[in-house]
């Protein structure tokens, strides 16, 4: 019995370690495509403004 105890104590040890590795990255990857997202629409409405400009 002591040795399921420490083998379910590592094992949810691994297991908190991985859950909390993979919120991480998972919340880098999110903010990383809101982020370009966020910039390519910038340079979207530059480049639009630039070309109305060029027009007139």
């Amino acid at each position: 019995m002591n040795n399921f105890i420490l083998f379910l104590n590592a094992f949810l040890s691994y297991f908190l370690v991985y859950a909390i590795s993979a919120v991480v990255i998972v919340t880098a990857v999110l903010l990383g495509v809101r982020f370009r997202k966020i910039k390519d629409a910038k340079e979207a409405a530059a480049a639009n403004q630039e070309s109305q400009t060029e027009n007139q």
